[in-house]
């Protein structure tokens, strides 16, 4: 396995079954069986009720799962959704998993996407061990078995051209019309089928298609294509081939061979399900069940791969781990962590019926994982200038910071404490409304891990913008309260200016204003509803212990937020995504829409 998973899927799937003997793969495999859970050690939902009978009624003696990404794209949070189904259901019946790629297209499939998926899977911390298979290398079985049903008159070669085939396929209501080539001998057909394989036809010339029934109700099964010509180099298989199964094809005869039994797939498939069961049937070879389950749906972002290469070659977004994208690259990137994922996957279970799932159930799992493991720190977006003028000039003091409250082995930090600090603007009135516990004019407050100080004087400039704080401090009250038993209402975080890091900050936000991009005004696409704060990019002043802080170093800037260390950060120039605010206010504005 390349690399160390983060362990999220552990984090919630932690009941194997000991002993477990892999078996061989094959399209005759059948495994050992060993299934040493009862009905009550698993959650319940329609797909984990179905395998249970499976197995009660001797269907299958094993749980054997996979996912079968193909690499023409990178993977999203949806994936995430498959990910933990295939991987969290086989961890709990004691079962295997595979990782596939479903790499039938060189056209769309790249290298770069299948080392991307690798990452992306091994982080969310499925495990796949020796499990790792390419479509590809079933390419020649694939290619025999299509032989296999020409020879018994269940597949044909046919000249059609793809605008040609359209037109005979007749629509939902009416019948499709038969290839004037679908009654070829079989003699004909394999003649034709090998010099295809050989490449002695230009792409789009020929296909091999499989003769089913062009008045079926279901379109996909009215003489589907199997085989189209393409002579466009492998990402994997070089020039080898230049005729490439189509996915329907593929899909079931890659979870036959490698012994599958419950080939657990998205809403969409369902359709194609008895396109699968006759292909199997009709080669006689083993057949895994396929189970479908509806995709995970957020609002105000896309997941299409289409579109994701559409924003990134247009630049609407910076790349595809872009902290604005659903992919997990850029979740990654942004701060989110594997166990959250997790976490958030098993919050919104499986349903049969769509339905979409808001933004603040999968930030609530952020947040709650990150207060856990997240060191707090203190950093100052809007400064304003406090000077405190009875601290003894050219003194500095290192106060203990605990680095986090939730965690007590995380222990504490040096802070350096001086005569001229920061405050946050927002935390000062000079007329301060009701309610408003914070600094002003004669008022005390408590700067966190410090003391006590009075605000004594405000100083303006020209303009009567206050620019600076004359403060005292009570040399009393260090990290803690008054010995004299006097109260304060607010405690305010800050960072001594001599001592500050400069930073950029950048603050994300929706990628669209609204939760369908799609809904949009006659003549206008989904990209008129790009929003134009998804991403602000601002400065901060932040303590000096985060200096050498490496990318992906998670962090609570306190009372500002979730941050995370970006990838092109520097020790001489800082840069932190924010992961989430430590407030809903998604969730707010749309109650107020309501």
């Amino acid at each position: 396995m390349p690399g160390e998973g983060a362990g999220g899927f552990a984090m919630n799937m932690d009941k194997t079954t000991a002993g477990h003997d892999p078996q061989s793969h094959g399209p005759n495999h059948e495994g050992d069986g060993t299934n040493q859970h009862s009905d009550a050690d698993f959650a319940s939902d329609f797909i984990r009720d179905a395998i249970r009978q499976d197995l009660t009624e001797g269907r299958f003696n094993r749980v054997h799962t996979r996912f079968p990404p193909e690499p023409n794209a990178y993977l999203h949070i949806g994936h995430a959704k498959a990910v933990w189904i295939d991987y969290g259901i086989a961890r709990e019946f004691g079962g295997k998993f595979n990782l596939r790629f479903d790499d039938t297209n060189p056209a769309k499939e790249e290298q770069e996407f299948v080392d991307g998926i690798l990452e992306d899977v091994d982080w969310l911390g499925a495990e796949w061990g020796e499990n790792l298979f390419f479509a590809s290398d079933y390419f020649e079985q694939m290619y025999q078995w299509a032989i296999d049903l020409i020879k018994k008159g269940k597949a044909y070669v046919c000249d059609l051209s793809p605008e040609e085939l359209s037109k005979t396929r007749g629509t939902l209501t009416s019948p499709g019309i038969d290839s004037p080539f679908r009654n070829r001998s079989v003699e004909e057909n394999l003649d034709l089928f090998a010099r295809m394989k050989s490449g002695e036809f230009p792409d789009g010339a020929r296909t091999l298609r499989a003769k089913i029934d062009m008045a079926s109700p279901n379109l996909v099964m009215r003489d589907p294509f199997m085989y189209r010509i393409r002579h466009v180099e492998h990402h994997r298989q070089g020039d080898q081939w230049c005729i490439y199964p189509s996915y329907d094809w593929a899909h079931g005869l890659e979870d036959s061979i490698e012994g599958v039994t419950h080939s657990l797939c998205s809403l969409e498939y369902e359709i194609h399900r008895p396109l699968y069961d006759w292909f199997l049937d009709e080669l006689g070879i083993y057949h895994p069940r396929q189970i479908e389950f509806p995709r995970l749906k957020l609002p105000y972002t896309v997941m299409s791969k289409r579109r994701f290469i559409e924003l990134v070659n247009d630049g609407h977004v910076d790349g595809y781990d872009d902290p604005r994208m659903p992919t997990l690259a850029g979740l990654r990137r942004r701060g989110y962590t594997p166990e959250a994922i997790a976490e958030f996957c098993r919050r919104i279970g499986i349903s049969k019926a769509d339905s979409v799932i808001e933004w603040h159930v999968l930030e609530d799992c952020v947040r709650e994982d990150l207060n856990k493991r997240a060191q707090r720190v203190m950093a100052v977006m809007n400064p304003i200038k406090v000077i405190l003028t009875n601290y003894p000039e050219g003194q500095v003091e290192y106060v203990d910071a605990v680095n986090n409250p939730e965690d007590a082995e995380a222990g504490t930090r040096k802070v350096p404490f001086a005569r001229e600090l920061l405050l946050e603007r927002e935390d000062f009135r000079e007329d301060p409304p009701p309610k408003f516990y914070r600094l002003a004019p004669g008022r005390e407050v408590r700067l966190r891990y410090g003391y006590f100080i009075r605000c004594n004087e405000v100083v303006k400039d020209e303009n009567g913008e206050v620019v600076e704080l004359l403060c005292t401090y009570d040399p009393e009250t260090r990290g803690g309260d008054s010995p004299d038993g006097r109260k304060v209402k607010a405690t305010l975080h800050w960072v001594a200016a001599q001592h500050a890091l400069s930073a950029e900050v950048r603050l994300y936000d929706k990628l669209f204003v609204k939760p369908d991009p799609d809904d949009v005004e006659e003549g206008q696409d989904y990209i008129s509803n790009l929003n134009p704060e998804s991403k602000v990019i601002s400065a901060c002043l932040i303590e000096p212990s985060v200096a050498m802080a490496p990318p992906g170093t998670r962090y609570q800037f306190e009372r500002q937020g979730y941050f995370c260390v970006d990838k092109s950060s520097s020790p001489d120039a800082l840069i932190f995504n924010r992961t989430v605010a430590l407030r809903d206010s998604w969730a707010k504005i749309e109650k107020g829409k309501a």
